[in-house]
């Protein structure tokens, strides 16, 4: 007969332990519950705080300083859930106390014991943050870099053909943010180009999120539907209200023959450069802003580009500056424009707009199509 192995706990002692409630529940939780992911780390930062504690008391303060707590509570906001954040913050406070007692409350200074402090409430903060969104360390920025990086790529035109076409997009957002209220999408099916230019309210990361969400419905829309502005204006109209204002015009182009068609839905203007006169011409598309009535009526603008003659098409943010009228702020982007004829489209495009938009803070966006 097969002898049974003896047991890790003697029975003796697992008959103590099962009767101490406390140890029990700290079992408990630790193998099920909300540490079942994070309890490896958990286990790994008490046990080194632990250490250090013991270090420190028993052999340098110098070389093992209670400081590095501060950056054991710190990969704990970033790393742990709550309840283990709480764990390792209690493991924190053992070490410090066994500190304060084999060396002397005044080896534990209280700008340390306010610096720690300061820390675990940053670390909670994190923690709880992270907890919110269902992720843990860095994985949320780097989520939002991601989305960054998706936006740059949504924000440039598709491929034209280089000898009959050019142009240029520039996104400006406020306070250099990588997320802000206007938009560009796009999309060419074989000669046929359509792009289509939105300004959500508010500026800046506030007005962000909206945008990152229509952004991606209304680039489902564009070349889907055959009238692209009074789909976006029935879904707006379907959300619930409050929600602020939105702008937008669109631009289908024929890169075969230059003719375009323009809708604007309460945005700025577009202006044209007729290469024949030499002049910048305002376009008379007009429309209510989007989400406003059920069914949108449109006024299109339609017209031909021919050689040297150029489109422009902008945010609000470009020519609205506290104080002024917005007409005064059309007749100096169209005196600024006068200026990229004789130096070209393609390399003055990014300082008309830092002209424009110097001494406000807000979105601002331009794009540029011309026919060399």
């Amino acid at each position: 007969m097969t002898s049974r192995p003896a047991p890790l706990i003697p029975p003796r002692l697992r008959a103590i332990l099962v009767r101490i409630p406390f140890l029990v529940r700290i079992v408990r939780f630790l193998r099920r519950g909300p540490l079942a992911r994070d309890r490896n780390l958990l286990i790994t930062l008490s046990v080194l705080t632990l250490l250090l504690g013991a270090l420190s008391a028993r052999v340098s303060t110098d070389w093992f300083s209670p400081s590095l707590f501060i950056l054991v509570t710190l990969v704990g906001g970033l790393q742990l859930r709550m309840r283990s954040l709480a764990v390792l913050v209690g493991a924190v406070g053992v070490a410090l106390a066994y500190i304060a007692v084999m060396l002397g409350v005044r080896s534990v200074s209280p700008g340390l014991l306010v610096t720690i402090g300061f820390t675990t409430v940053l670390a909670f903060l994190m923690a709880r943050t992270r907890g919110k969104l269902g992720v843990q360390g860095l994985r949320g920025d780097v989520m939002l870099l991601e989305l960054r990086d998706r936006l740059k790529r949504q924000g440039e035109l598709p491929p034209l053909p280089t000898k009959d076409w050019g142009s240029r997009v520039v996104l400006k957002q406020a306070g250099g943010s990588s997320f802000g209220g206007d938009f560009l999408v796009s999309m060419r099916h074989g000669n046929i180009l359509e792009v289509a230019l939105v300004d959500v309210s508010g500026k800046g990361v506030d007005a962000g999120t909206r945008a990152l969400m229509l952004s991606g419905t209304f680039g489902g829309l564009l070349g889907s539907v055959d009238s692209f502005l009074p789909a976006c204006n029935a879904y707006l109209h379907r959300q619930p209200e409050g929600e602020g204002f939105v702008t937008a015009v669109h631009l289908r182009l024929d890169l075969s023959t230059g003719a375009y068609e323009i809708t604007s839905a309460g945005h700025p203007p577009v202006v044209k450069f007729d290469a024949g006169t030499g002049t910048w011409q305002v376009s008379a598309a007009k429309g209510v802003v989007l989400g406003v009535v059920p069914d949108l009526h449109c006024e299109p603008d339609s017209g031909v580009l021919r050689k040297g003659d150029a489109l422009m098409l902008y945010t609000d943010g470009l020519i609205e500056q506290p104080g002024r009228d917005i007409d005064s702020g059309l007749d100096r982007l169209l005196g600024e424009a006068e200026r990229l004829v004789p130096s070209g489209f393609h390399d003055g495009a990014r300082p008309l707009v830092n002209s424009m938009s110097a001494g406000h803070n807000d979105d601002c966006a331009l794009i540029l199509i011309w026919r060399p």
